[in-house]
């Protein structure tokens, strides 16, 4: 499965997220091909807007810079009348299914600070194009590239003070503050908008988790321009990539050896000797050799520091005078045992639990 994870030392907004996209593989023709299947007459989208899509440079670091430039007034929206311009679009089934959902939140954010039902209120800044082409983008840029699941760090507040359309608001702004409970976050100590309530939406929306890089073999690398000149790169970037399971690894010694000339009554008191002296497994199969004759495998798995003792335990308990050593990988679950049972996971999730020995 394809995943994606956002690392945002200084934040994230909509426009950072489909800069970051773009900076990945989207290509700028191929996202405003997919866009202006917005305007359609029955969906009543306004669709004097441009894209500005251009490189620039964050404290000498290269990122993608998205932005909608328009030329009439924002306009103010309800729920309603948002969900019908992408309802009533061209766009695929699965982008109008996930940007109808972010709106969803959205929409419940603002009701909960607004103290207002959710149909009843209007969006200012986010009713706007640029917020509408910031989500349905996103989820563009998410869908063309295959990504199955999304990961994002914890997220930096800012401080000082937000200009809204209701005047001066504290930092974060009340509905992505709302947005953001239950994510990890902290200070950032930077004066700013860091999180806007769309990037909020978005990723809150998007995203399975938040907290550390997960294993994945890494194909593609994006990073999304913010406005704001920091000490630091203003830029989120992402990691696109194969997620591969978060099973624990390690390195243990294949034994073994081909019989031809051994009691088979005796593989057992073999086995129980090879596990004493420090054996993972052993274990015995016929096989057929030369000249017809009738043989076993004896395979051992064990630990390399028990390499010594296992080889001495095997030429003292069977007649073989030889064995091959090879050195594999092993990938296995995280076994714990709790309780009196042995609890297995793979990464957080329960695989197996069996009674305790």
């Amino acid at each position: 499965m394809k995943i994606a994870y956002f690392d945002a030392p200084t934040g994230l907004s909509g426009n950072m997220i489909l800069g970051a996209l773009l900076d990945a593989g989207i290509s700028a023709k191929e996202l405003s091909a997919e866009l202006r299947k917005l305007e359609t007459r029955s969906s009543k989208f306004e669709g004097n807007y441009k894209l500005e899509i251009r490189k620039t440079k964050k404290c000498g670091l290269s990122g993608m810079y998205f932005n909608v430039r328009t030329n009439g007034p924002k306009h103010e929206r309800n729920l309603s009348g948002i969900l019908r311009i992408i309802n009533r679009s061209n766009l695929s089934r699965s982008v109008k299914a996930l940007s109808s959902k972010i709106f969803d939140r959205l929409a419940e954010a603002e009701a909960k600070v607004h103290g207002l039902p959710v149909n009843k209120v209007h969006f200012h800044e986010v009713g706007a194009v640029d917020a509408i082409v910031d989500i349905v983008g996103a989820c563009i840029g998410i869908k063309k590239l295959g990504i199955g699941k999304i990961y994002c760090s914890p997220l930096p507040n800012g401080k000082g003070r937000i200009v809204h359309a209701h005047g001066l608001l504290p930092n974060p702004a009340p509905a992505a503050a709302e947005l953001l409970k239950g994510v990890p976050t902290c200070s950032a100590g930077i004066n700013g908008e860091l999180v806007t309530p769309t990037g909020a939406a978005i990723i809150t929306t998007l995203a399975d988790g938040f907290g550390d890089l997960p294993k994945l073999k890494v194909e593609a690398i994006g990073y999304g321009a913010g406005a704001l000149d920091l000490p630091q790169p203003n830029l989120l970037r992402v990691f696109i990539g194969e997620a591969e399971l978060p099973t624990e690894h390690d390195a243990i010694l294949q034994i073994e050896t081909n019989i031809d000339d051994m009691d088979p009554g005796l593989y057992d008191r073999a086995i129980a000797k090879l596990m004493k002296a420090g054996a993972l497994d052993a274990s015995v199969r016929p096989i057929r050799m030369k000249k017809r004759r009738a043989a076993a495998v004896l395979q051992i798995m064990c630990r390399p520091e028990d390499k010594d003792e296992i080889l001495d335990a095997l030429f003292t308990e069977t007649t073989t005078i030889g064995a091959r050593v090879y050195l594999v990988k092993r990938e296995k679950l995280r076994r714990v045992v709790r309780g009196g049972k042995k609890i297995s996971f793979l990464g957080d999730q329960v695989k197996r639990i069996k009674p305790g020995s």
